[in-house]
């Protein structure tokens, strides 16, 4: 994809939870409205080389969201947004809850919840283009205190992911890896200061590989 082959005003979503919200504001302030996420370090290097195209880039992520609570907003922060591109990254609070045994989290919604959202998507919107990205962690953190058990929930939402990934004709961005291998670089803590919610530095790496697999950039 470049900007000879997106129309004027291409839209793009990011939906997600605490990863993407970034802290982000909820009124019209471009200061403030792509919060601190990769989403913005994204939304910055588009709408600057697609400036003459004039895009438009939503961040919709909302702190503590399972991918259930996406689905209860869906209408309002997806379909009415009628983007051309729509980027997904839930997972993270699904195991929370489950891994914490709290009451939200008696029973995993999160294939079949995934895949409702999904469904409804491409029945609506059947010419927007889905992007989909690997849940991940590390063992630090809140994460340290039961490794075993996130890993092997998070390990089957990275299968889950994938094979919606396919079957809904969807790009399937993988992160976890490029953790693991930062991980050599540097300890844990500084790519995912608890495990779970990226530092800058983590950010940099989740968009550096968004755009390399959507985009096509080199980095």
């Amino acid at each position: 994809m470049s900007d000879a082959t997106i129309p004027n005003q291409y839209t793009i979503v990011f939906q997600g939870d605490s990863i993407t919200d970034g802290g982000r504001g909820r009124t019209e302030d471009q200061n403030h409205v792509l919060g601190h996420s990769y989403a913005y370090i994204i939304g910055a290097k588009l709408g600057h080389e697609w400036a003459e195209k004039q895009p438009v880039i939503y961040n919709r992520g909302i702190s503590g969201n399972r991918v259930s609570d996406l689905y209860a907003r869906w209408n309002e922060d997806v379909i009415s947004l009628q983007p051309n591109l729509l980027s997904i990254l839930i997972g993270v609070n699904d195991a929370w809850r489950i891994v914490g045994e709290l009451p939200t989290g008696a029973t995993d919604r999160f294939a079949r919840a995934y895949r409702h959202i999904l469904e409804e998507t491409k029945e609506v919107l059947p010419d927007t283009k889905l992007v989909l990205l690997e849940p991940f962690i590390l063992n630090v953190g809140v994460i340290s205190e039961n490794y075993s058990r996130w890993s092997e929930l998070i390990a089957s939402y990275q299968q889950t992911v994938r094979e919606l990934a396919a079957e809904f004709g969807a790009t399937f961005v993988p992160l976890q890896h490029l953790f693991h291998e930062a991980n050599q670089r540097a300890d844990a803590a500084y790519w995912l200061w608890d495990g779970v919610h990226p530092t800058a530095a983590g950010h940099q790496l989740i968009a550096n590989q968004w755009l390399s697999v959507v985009i096509g950039h080199e980095n």
